[in-house]
C-alpha cells in the first residue's frame, strides 16, 4: 500500500488527479497540501469521491518557508506529486518565482525528508524559444525565455535535476484545456482567451459557418485535454520504471493554427478555414508589420484592442511554439494502457459549450431564445401608478420579471396583482429612494431573492413649476427635486453597479424629460435635476462600456396621467398616454439606444445650439403666456400629487391651475400646437 503527498490538489489538474489516485486499490492515503482557507473546500470535494476518506488535509502554503509545515504530515511517503505552481502567462516574475522556484525547492526538501519519489509536474515551457525538435531527454539547450513563466518553470525543473538526492521524475504537459468528455475548465487560459473574439465573429456573420477563409501559417501549438494529462500522469507515477526521466504529456503531433481555428470555428459557427497562406508569402507582411509596430503609439493601440477583446498581449506573443515536442518515451510507457490523447476536432465542441455556459465573461448578456426580455429582472421605481404601472404591464407581456419600487405599499401590491393576473411575474418592494438606508436595504433584499438585476428603470420623480422670481427664498424646492430625480436615482445606480459589474452586463433607463432639451420656463429646479442625471449617466457610461453596462435617457414629452388631472388647463394640451410612454421604455430596455428623443425635443435642442438667443426670446414669450399658478404665488395652497412615486415625465408636466381657469388662451393654444409635448 502506498502513501502519497500531493501539492496543488485543489487546482484544476489536481481535481482530476486525486480521484484517479483514490480509485487505485494500492493507495492507502493521500495527504494534500492546502492553505487553511481551502480545507473545507478539499473536504467537500473528497466527500464526493469514492475513497474520499483516504484524503487528509495537510495545512501549509507552497510559498511559505518549509511549506509552512514544520514537522507536520506523514513520517514517510512513497510518492510526492508536485502539481502546485503558478500557471499564468500574465503573472509577475515575483509571483511566479515564489511559487514555481522557491515552492519547488521546499517540495524537494519534503520529498527527501519523507524518502519519497518526487514527481515534478513541469511544462513544455522549459523549451523556451528553442527552435526545432525538443525531446524528452533535452533540457538545457541554451534557449532563451520570453516570460517569467517560462523562465521559472525552467529553473524549477533545473532544481529537481540538480538538487534532488532521491528518485525523481519530470512530467511536461503542453497546453492543457478542459475535460474532453465534460468540457470542464476552471478558468480562461490559453486558447480560451480567443473564444470571445471567435464568438463575436460568429455573431457578426450568422449563418456564414460555411464561408471559406484563409488562415495564415504562423506556426503550430500543442493542445491536450486535462483528463488525458491526469490519466497519463497517474499511470506513469505508478510504473516501476521511469526514475530520472522526463515525460512529454503532449499530443503526438503539432497542431497548426488552421487546425485549432477550424475545430473551434466549427463549434462557434464562425467561417471555416479551407486553405493556409504559406509562411513565405507572409514575409513581406511581417516586415511591414514590424516596421509599423515601431511607429510610436501603434503597440499601445494594439494592446488596447486586445484588452477590449479580453486577450492579454503576453498570450498573443506566445500563440505558437517554436519547438516541436517528441514524446516517444511517453507513448512507449503508455502503450497498452488505453490512454491516448484524442484529436482536438473530436472534443472541441464540448469545450466550447462548457465555456459558453460557464466561462464566457459575456454569457449573461445572451437572451433567452424565447424572447430577449424573457426572465430578465427589471427594477422600476415610481411603479405604483402612471408610466411605471403601464411599463410593468407591458414587460409582463415580454416575459420579464418586474421588481416594483415605490413608497406606497398598498398601491404597489395592487399593481403586482394586476401584473400577475396578466400572466407576468412581479414583486413589490416598498422603498423611499430619498432614504439611503431604505435603498441599501431594498437592494440587498432584491439581490438575495432574485440573484441579480438586469435593468434599472429610474422612473420615480418630483416636479416643481415655479418661476425663479418666486423661488429666491425657496431653496428647498431645488433640494427636493434633486433628492428624488438625481440623488435617489444615482443612489440606486451605485448600489446595483457592483452586481452588474460582476455579471458584466446591465442597463439603466433614466426617465428624463423633453425639458432637458427645450428648457421651458418655470421648471428650473426640475430640468436641472434631470439634466444632472443625464450628465452623470453620460460620464459613467464611458467607464462601464467594457463591462456591458449601458445607459439610455428617455426624454419624455407630456404624458396624460392622473397627475395632470387637477390642471384643467392641460385638458387642451396634446399629451402621450401612459401606454405610449411605457412603449418608449420597453424600446429603451430592448434596443439600449443612447437616448430616445421626440422630434420637438430634438428641434429645441438644435435651436439652442444654432440660435440660442432666439430660443431665449421665444421661451420668454411662453413665460409670459403661461403664468405662475395661484399656489406658486402663495395665494392658494394646491395639494400636488407629485411625490417620489410619481413618474418624472408626468411630474415635470404638472401646472397647478389658478382658481377658475378652464381654458387656455389663444397664445397658449398656439404654443401647444407649435411645440406639442413640451411642459409649459
Amino acid at each position: 500500500m502506498t502513501v502519497h503527498v500531493v501539492t496543488g490538489g485543489t487546482g484544476f489538474l489536481g481535481r482530476h488527479v486525486l480521484p484517479l489516485l483514490l480509485a487505485r486499490t494500492d493507495v492507502e492515503a493521500v495527504h494534500v497540501l492546502v492553505r487553511e482557507s481551502s480545507v473545507a473546500r478539499l473536504e467537500a470535494m473528497a466527500a464526493g469521491w469514492d475513497g474520499g476518506e483516504k484524503v487528509h488535509p495537510l495545512v501549509g502554503d507552497l510559498t511559505a518557508p518549509g511549506l509552512g509545515l514544520g514537522r507536520r504530515g506523514p513520517r514517510a511517503a512513497d510518492h510526492v506529486i508536485h502539481l502546485g505552481a503558478v500557471y499564468d502567462m500574465t503573472a509577475s516574475e515575483e509571483v511566479s518565482r515564489a511559487a514555481n522556484v522557491e515552492g519547488t525547492r521546499s517540495v524537494i526538501a519534503l520529498a527527501t525528508r519523507l524518502g519519497a519519489t518526487l514527481h515534478h509536474v513541469s511544462s513544455v515551457a522549459v523549451a523556451g524559444e528553442h527552435r526545432g525538435r525538443y525531446t524528452e531527454s533535452d533540457f538545457d539547450r541554451g534557449q532563451s525565455f520570453g516570460s517569467p513563466y517560462h523562465q521559472t518553470k525552467f529553473e524549477a525543473e533545473q532544481l529537481v535535476r540538480e538538487t534532488c538526492t532521491g528518485p525523481w521524475r519530470v512530467y511536461r504537459p503542453s497546453v492543457v484545456v478542459g475535460d474532453s468528455v465534460t468540457g470542464e475548465m476552471d478558468k480562461v487560459d490559453g486558447p480560451y482567451y480567443f473564444f470571445g473574439a471567435l464568438r463575436r465573429l460568429g455573431e457578426l456573420a450568422p449563418g456564414m459557418a460555411a464561408v471559406p477563409v484563409a488562415v495564415p501559417d504562423v506556426g503550430s501549438t500543442n493542445i491536450v485535454p486535462v483528463d488525458y494529462v491526469a490519466q497519463a500522469l497517474v499511470h506513469l507515477v505508478h510504473r516501476a520504471e521511469g526514475d530520472g526521466k522526463a515525460f512529454h504529456l503532449v499530443h503526438p503531433r503539432p497542431q497548426s493554427v488552421r487546425e485549432v481555428y477550424g475545430a473551434f470555428a466549427a463549434a462557434a459557427g464562425a467561417p471555416t478555414p479551407v486553405l493556409t497562406v504559406p509562411a513565405p508569402w507572409l514575409v513581406p507582411f511581417g516586415a511591414i508589420g514590424a516596421a509599423v509596430s515601431r511607429v510610436p503609439g501603434v503597440s499601445t493601440v494594439r494592446d488596447l484592442v486586445l484588452d477590449q477583446l479580453g486577450i492579454p498581449p503576453e498570450v498573443v506573443d506566445h500563440l505558437t511554439f517554436t519547438a516541436t515536442f517528441a514524446s516517444k518515451q511517453t507513448q512507449d510507457a503508455l502503450r497498452g494502457s488505453g490512454i491516448v490523447s484524442p484529436e482536438l476536432g473530436t472534443y472541441a465542441d464540448v469545450l466550447w459549450r462548457y465555456w459558453a455556459a460557464n466561462l464566457d465573461p459575456d454569457r449573461n448578456r445572451r437572451h433567452d431564445p424565447a424572447g430577449e426580455l424573457v426572465g430578465r429582472v427589471v427594477v422600476i421605481t415610481g411603479a405604483s401608478s402612471g408610466i411605471g404601472k403601464a411599463t410593468a404591464l407591458k414587460l409582463a407581456d415580454e416575459g420579464a420579471v418586474t421588481i416594483l419600487l415605490a413608497r406606497r405599499a398598498d398601491e404597489l401590491d395592487e399593481v403586482v396583482q394586476e401584473v400577475r393576473a396578466a400572466g407576468g411575474e412581479s414583486f413589490a418592494y416598498p422603498c423611499d429612494i430619498t432614504d439611503p438606508d431604505s435603498v441599501t436595504s431594498v437592494v440587498k433584499e432584491i439581490i438575495a431573492a432574485h440573484d441579480h438585476v438586469d435593468v434599472l428603470v429610474n422612473n420615480a420623480g418630483r416636479s416643481i413649476r415655479r418661476s425663479i422670481t418666486l423661488s429666491t427664498d425657496r431653496f428647498h424646492d431645488f433640494e427636493r427635486t434633486m433628492a428624488v430625480n438625481y440623488f435617489g436615482a444615482v443612489r440606486l445606480v451605485l448600489e446595483l453597479l457592483p452586481h452588474m459589474e460582476s455579471r458584466r452586463t446591465g442597463h439603466v433607463v433614466n426617465v428624463s424629460s423633453i425639458g432637458v432639451q427645450t428648457h421651458p420656463p418655470r421648471f428650473s429646479a426640475y430640468v436641472a435635476s434631470k439634466a444632472a442625471l443625464d450628465a452623470f449617466s453620460e460620464v459613467v457610461a464611458s467607464e462601464t462600456w467594457h463591462d456591458g453596462i449601458t445607459f439610455t435617457s428617455v426624454r419624455m414629452p407630456l404624458v396624460r396621467t392622473p397627475m395632470i388631472a387637477p390642471t384643467s388647463l392641460y385638458d387642451a394640451f396634446p399629451a402621450a398616454t401612459p401606454d405610449e410612454a411605457a412603449a418608449m421604455l420597453v424600446r429603451a430596455i430592448k434596443d439600449r439606444p443612447k437616448r430616445i428623443n421626440t422630434p420637438v425635443g430634438t428641434l429645441g435642442e438644435l435651436m439652442g445650439t444654432l440660435a440660442p438667443k432666439t430660443k431665449d426670446a421665444i421661451l420668454h414669450q411662453a413665460y409670459r403666456v403661461f403664468p405662475d399658478s395661484a399656489s406658486a404665488r402663495g395665494e392658494k395652497k394646491v395639494v400636488s400629487p407629485v411625490d417620489a412615486d410619481a413618474p418624472a415625465s408626468s411630474g415635470g408636466s404638472l401646472v397647478p391651475s389658478a382658481p377658475g381657469v378652464k381654458q387656455a388662451s389663444r397664445a397658449a393654444v398656439a404654443f401647444m400646437r407649435l411645440l406639442p409635448g413640451v411642459h409649459w
